[in-house]
């Protein structure tokens, strides 16, 4: 079929794309590639089409199905998205991506190669086609090119760039081949199926991106409204996926982790678990901020707890029961916060969430504190268990909660260091106590060097004034300006520890205080009821390899690129991953930014990215499946030579 007529048949509503079909990820380099080949009539492949009735297909955008049969794509869909916008000059209606992607293609007629329009090279010169608007024009239109090519210096050479202008016009009147799949047999399983099969190299379909599939076969604007939730969050300061939205949906829904029972379930049955869950979220977020002090993204850890914490508060609204008094709110905060510190649901999520929505039916929040007892052991944090912790998925939460919750105190202001703090230098950061620069040029082990007790959180201008200083210099100024900030912020207080000769038993006194610390806080939410907190040691974690992020240098550049990915329609990674045994949820390293199921998920291989990591990192993550890299660039070139060159649907 000549494309002029697939375009044709997209603008009537006779071709579409599914529902399940991710958005568009071209970038321009393969725009122009596409237009390149075809331009030179080389094989650009065939498309798959699955070949419907319009009653009952669900396609993505606001277009209107043509009644009858109609053909959703299921390979080409970045092809044919390009043609459209170029040959068009505007986007699909199906279109969900980057519109600059193919905007402002040039042909040049003497070169005859393909590029993006630069005005510094391209303005007023005539050599230098606009291949939208040639297209739009047609033949009819070529008059006008031909007028400006219509010069003596150009006029020798008029018949070959006539001849390429019409090569290019001749782009839309390609024949390409149109496999279709059809029958009554053909179920939405066995097309997304087959479009994984087709896909092998490309992106893929998840459980949550099959479920969402099967749903939005009753609901169309399923994904849309949910994606509205994730941007509201995102404005916000967190980051969620859409899987992870949809996790809280089915448990609200189904009483279940897995996907299984969802797609079985009305539209306004979803509808309606949609607008239960996200309420329900919202109260958990608000309640987690306010007791807890945790207040953005990157400290909010035990993300697999909320579908269990949404079920929990969502079965007490449906049962009239109204919102959990203070000692159940409390009770289910210990239990989010304790699961995030031992790394609960860092392994086997679906199982562990199951087994939480199975204890919490009746309401019994000392059942689900049972549960994590005996999986893990005692609740009650040692000195010892903070020697394993570093700047990490783990570390971080833990040390903010401490110091949004307590009485921590800044070492320049004085000023305590609650929530909501106002001023762009008073956005918390973390410091070293001891100065790394210092403890290398003493020789200290890396492992040293970040370990959990030698990081404090103050606001960004004390953390600039102090800068390499040592303490046994910052720290009697600040006793005597601001007597009790040194103690407020758990530092021993025998000056001989804040010699560096000291360091290691300074860190040993100061894990006490920690310890004791967070025990307090902890006891505190159980309002008396400690016997969660009495009994056996919870077992001392083993050795964690990887530092995380090690400064706010390291923390901009990965959100940089983790920006950079969320532009090219990817998933965004995690910073200050934390790889766990999936079995005990017992944490083994912290990787610096990583995609545990892969750019393409659940289906390409996972990928890290390490920054100023020691060997001993990148080997265990090399070992455990882990694609690696140790500088942004690096990582930059492998999305746009492997990973956007595959997920094209070429």
């Amino acid at each position: 079929m000549k494309i002029s007529t697939i375009l044709d048949h997209i603008d009537s509503g006779h071709m579409a794309l599914p529902e399940f079909q991710r958005g568009y990820v071209w970038n321009g380099d393969q725009v122009r590639g596409l237009f390149d080949s075809m331009y030179k009539r080389h094989p650009v492949g065939g498309l798959l089409v699955w070949a419907t009735e319009s009653m009952g297909a669900t396609h993505r955008g606001d277009g209107t199905l043509a009644p009858g049969i109609v053909k959703l794509l299921l390979d080409g869909q970045q092809r044919m998205t390009s043609l459209y916008g170029v040959i068009r000059g505007k986007p699909p209606k199906f279109f969900d991506g980057k519109a600059k992607a193919f905007t402002g293609l040039r042909f040049n007629l003497d070169t005859q190669t393909f590029e993006f329009y630069q005005p510094a090279k391209m303005k007023g010169n005539p050599l230098w086609v606009d291949v939208s608007a040639l297209m739009k024009g047609g033949t009819d239109g070529m008059g006008a090119y031909i007028g400006q090519l219509s010069t003596p210096e150009l006029a020798p050479k008029l018949g070959d760039y006539v001849a390429r202008l019409s090569r290019v016009l001749g782009i839309a009147d390609i024949d390409l081949h149109i496999e279709e799949v059809t029958g009554a047999d053909k179920s939405l399983d066995v097309v997304v199926d087959i479009f994984n099969r087709v896909n092998s190299g490309g992106t893929k379909l998840s459980k949550g991106d099959l479920a969402l599939a099967k749903i939005c076969a009753d609901w169309p604007t399923g994904r849309d409204e949910m994606k509205k939730k994730l941007k509201e969050w995102h404005d916000h300061g967190y980051d969620f996926s859409l899987d992870w939205l949809l996790r809280s949906v089915n448990t609200v829904l189904t009483g279940e982790a897995k996907f299984l029972y969802l797609h079985e379930q009305g539209p306004q049955d979803v509808q309606d678990a949609l607008k239960r869950a996200c309420k329900q979220i919202d109260v958990g977020l608000n309640m987690i901020a306010d007791r807890l002090g945790l207040d953005h993204d990157r400290v909010l850890f035990s993300r697999g707890g909320f579908p269990v914490m949404a079920r929990y508060l969502d079965q007490r609204q449906q049962k009239k029961l109204g919102p959990p008094n203070e000692k159940d709110r409390d009770k289910l905060l210990f239990w989010y916060f304790q699961s995030g510190m031992w790394g609960r649901f860092s392994g086997s999520v679906e199982s562990f969430i199951d087994q939480d929505l199975g204890v919490i039916e009746d309401g019994d929040l000392d059942r689900l504190l049972e549960q994590l007892r005996l999986w893990h052991g005692g609740l009650r944090a040692e000195a010892a268990h903070f020697t394993g912790w570093s700047l990490g998925a783990r570390f971080y939460p833990v040390l903010y909660m401490l110091t949004r919750v307590g009485e921590a105190r800044d070492w320049g202001s004085g000023i305590g260091l609650r929530a909501n703090m106002h001023g762009k230098m008073s956005k918390l950061e973390v410091h070293h106590i001891f100065p790394k620069a210092q403890l290398y040029k003493r020789k200290f082990k890396k492992s040293e060097v970040n370990a959990l007790a030698n990081y404090c959180f103050l606001t960004k201008d004390t953390n600039l004034d102090i800068s390499d200083t040592l303490p046994e210099i910052y720290f009697p100024k600040i006793e005597q300006a601001h007597p009790g900030a040194l103690a407020s912020q758990w530092i021993p207080m025998d000056p001989a520890l804040w010699k560096i000769e000291n360091y290691r038993e300074f860190m040993e006194a100061r894990k006490v205080l920690l310890a004791a610390e967070l025990n307090k806080r902890l006891e505190g939410l159980l309002h008396g009821d400690t016997k969660w907190l009495s009994g056996a040691a919870a077992p001392i974690m083993g050795t964690v390899v990887g530092s995380g992020v090690e400064s706010d240098a390291e923390e901009a550049e990965l959100e940089a690129l983790n920006a950079w990915v969320a532009d090219q329609g990817l998933p965004r990674g995690t910073i200050d991953y934390d790889y766990a045994d999936p079995a005990t949820g017992e944490q083994i390293a912290v990787f610096d930014l990583a995609w545990p199921t892969g750019l393409q998920e659940e289906l390409s291989q996972p990928a890290v990215v390490l920054l100023n990591e020691e060997a001993a990192v990148i080997t265990l993550a090399s070992q455990a499946g882990y694609r690696c890299f140790t500088d942004t660039a690096s990582f930059r070139k492998y999305v746009e030579a492997e990973v956007l060159s595959e997920a094209i649907d070429a």
